[in-house]
């Protein structure tokens, strides 16, 4: 490249650390070194230049080279180089070590997690075994934890919904032949279907049966398909539901409630109408006994002589009835009176 002087010189370009051919180049004595650079791809801020072992700075003029006009580029040395061909453009390796260091939460398998909410209690994480139970909500329990937990107070937040013993439906698993030892151990006694989530399954309110749900759709009967006793459509819940059949789950616990709470209260104001009613009779009672204006008459007293046959003797007939009427004869040294009618 030549300028208006027409002044030129040679220079050579040396790219050593770049593992490439020199370069020779002839550019005009007036422009600046940095010119030479301008066809290799590398930031400015990457590279230095030096001249005779010295570093010489690239806006310099092409005529302040040296005589040899010779040129080296020299990479810088950065920190943090990640050795594999790729800069982190970190201050220090301790940084680039720690990006890979560091630990990241580990992901819950979604197939672990479904297994283990229908294998394990959802309080105390201990494999499912009989006696169990299942709350209003579909959650499945041992019920010694649960029972302990609730006398002691001590249920999560997320299990506050479960009051007491109502809360729990006793519920019958089907076991797994031969399958003491295994994780799943229990199935639907109809399909035979393994009760590991992969199929869903329900609860029977009423027997506490739990089947699945395909068993149930495909045997059209009106009870249940083990003890054969009858149900009705809402005493179907959903074991470990969706979260819309959870929502579904908890408006009807409410609604029950609710239901329970205004009967009780209904009860409770016709038991206090009862007790002011039943006080009413009290003091009307005491009133008669104290034989106050207005009182009704006693009942006149049964006697059995009054009802003798005419030709009865009224005494005789009396005494059929009662041993009131002592003799007058009395006690010796070899007899002993007896009421009338016991000798």
């Amino acid at each position: 490249m030549a300028s208006a002087t027409g002044a030129t010189r040679s220079v050579v370009l040396r790219l050593d650390d770049l593992a490439l051919p020199p370069r020779y180049l002839t550019f005009a004595s007036d422009l600046p070194v940095s010119h030479l650079l301008h066809s290799l791809p590398l930031p400015s801020s990457s590279f230095y230049l030096t001249s005779d072992g010295r570093p010489f700075a690239a806006s310099a003029p092409v005529a302040s080279l040296p005589p040899s006009g010779s040129l080296q580029l020299r990479l810088r040395a950065l920190r943090g180089w990640g050795g594999d061909g790729g800069s982190t453009c970190a201050e220090s390796r301790d940084c680039y070590l720690s990006m890979y260091l560091a630990k990241k939460p580990d992901k819950a398998d979604p197939n672990e997690a479904r297994l283990s909410r229908f294998t394990c209690c959802a309080l105390s994480g201990e494999p499912l075994a009989a006696p169990a139970v299942v709350d209003r909500l579909g959650n499945l329990f041992n019920k010694e934890p649960l029972v302990e937990a609730l006398l002691h107070k001590r249920l999560p937040k997320a299990l506050s919904h479960i009051r007491g013993l109502k809360d729990m439906i006793p519920i019958h698993l089907h076991p797994k032949p031969g399958a003491a030892d295994e994780e799943v151990r229990f199935q639907c006694p109809v399909t035979g279907f393994e009760f590991n989530g992969k199929s869903q399954f329900l609860v029977l309110r009423g027997c506490g049966h739990v089947l699945s749900v395909k068993a149930l759709k495909e045997v059209k009967a009106p009870g249940c398909l083990v003890c054969h006793k009858e149900f009705e459509e809402a005493d179907k819940m959903p074991i470990n539901g969706t979260e819309e059949e959870v929502a579904v789950l908890r408006q009807r616990m409410e609604e029950e409630r609710g239901k329970l709470k205004d009967k009780k209260d209904k009860k409770l104001a016709n038991g206090l109408s009862g007790s002011k009613h039943a006080d009413a009779a009290i003091a009307d009672t005491e009133k008669l006994d104290n034989g106050k204006k207005g009182d009704a008459a006693p009942a006149k007293r049964y006697k059995a002589a009054d009802h003798a046959p005419a030709y009865a003797n009224k005494k005789v007939y009396a005494s059929i009835f009662t041993s009131s009427n002592k003799s007058d004869f009395k006690e010796t040294y070899s007899c002993r009176s007896l009421p009338l009618g016991r000798n």
